[in-house]
């Protein structure tokens, strides 16, 4: 599937540098075009419904003890088989490539409780810590068995992180947009401090449209290297508050397949400028539909070529 994807790529937008692995089979460990976290949520219990063109569905388990067993999840069948394809990869290439979405410690969370888990916040706090730091061991422990196969852990998650110098453990923490930054502080901070030292270079993935609300919060991370906002963020604070990290610019797909050229291409020249220039910052775009034509496609890529060569 993932040739199938470069192929296509390289047939329809090769000449903007997409499909660059088209005609090879590559030893590719997990879905790199599939930005969707469900292994490790299966690896914990949860079903995850698989189906012919569309992402992997995880099913809440919907549990009553807030508590996960680690060394469960790496001798469950869903990790064996996972184990036994690398294995089998490695044996026929000699080497490894990609990785695999590891979701966040918050989305995991609320794959195994349900929406429940908001409620605990208030009525087990201690709990809902404790749980939290175990679901984060088992994160850990499969982000560090990644990065010794193949040397990386989240093209998976945005693949804007190939271009960069250094491999980022990048944490997806989509659902923080559900919780409030004294809840954040509370228990997510703590891990991603931890992280920020262990898994450096780490980085934050934060897809929704208010970035700027947990930036402070966030830039309390040691050596944040890396910080994905969603469209709608202001992009001159979160800078401010992050003048070191690179910034993942994303722009809106419900908006881009409405626009010009001209107004995608007006949209990325803002977003560069409100991020102090190109050096440290990359654009972003997801999830656009079949409506999206080659020209609003071409708009996004032209533009960012432009402002690299600008700079």
């Amino acid at each position: 599937m993932e040739r199938r994807m470069e192929d296509y790529l390289y047939d329809r937008f090769g000449h903007l540098g997409l499909g660059e692995a088209h005609g090879r089979d590559l030893p590719v460990i997990g879905a790199v075009h599939l930005a969707a976290g469900f292994m490790l949520s299966e690896m914990l219990g949860c079903q995850v419904n698989y189906r012919a063109g569309d992402s992997p569905e995880v099913i809440p388990a919907g549990i009553e003890n807030l508590e996960v067993n680690v060394e469960a999840a790496f001798a469950s069948a869903r990790f064996k088989r996972f184990v036994a394809m690398v294995e089998a990869l490695r044996a026929d290439y000699g080497c490894l490539l990609g990785d695999v979405n590891w979701g966040g410690v918050l989305n995991i969370a609320i794959d195994l409780r349900g929406q429940d888990l908001f409620m605990d916040f208030l009525d087990r706090p201690d709990e809902v810590e404790t749980f939290f730091c175990q679901i984060a061991a088992v994160i850990e422990r499969f982000v560090l068995l990644m990065r010794g196969w193949t040397g990386s852990s989240s093209v998976s998650v945005t693949r804007l992180v190939r271009h960069l110098s250094k491999p980022v453990a990048l944490h997806s923490e989509c659902s923080n947009t559900m919780i409030s930054e004294d809840d954040y502080r509370r228990f997510l901070l703590p891990i991603d401090k931890a992280w920020g030292r262990t898994l450096a270079p780490f980085g934050i993935h934060h897809c929704g449209k208010d970035p700027g609300r947990l930036a402070g919060a966030y830039a309390e991370v040691p050596g944040l290297a890396y910080f994905d906002l969603g469209w709608g963020g202001d992009v001159s604070a979160i800078r401010l508050a992050m003048p070191d990290a690179f910034l993942g610019l994303r722009l809106n797909p419900v908006d881009v397949v409405k626009q010009a050229p001209e107004e995608i291409r007006a949209d990325i020249l803002r977003l560069a400028s409100d991020a102090g220039g190109p050096h440290n910052a990359g654009v972003v775009c997801v999830n656009l539909d079949a409506t999206a034509t080659d020209e609003q496609v071409a708009a996004i890529f032209n533009t960012a070529a432009e402002i690299r060569l600008k700079g």
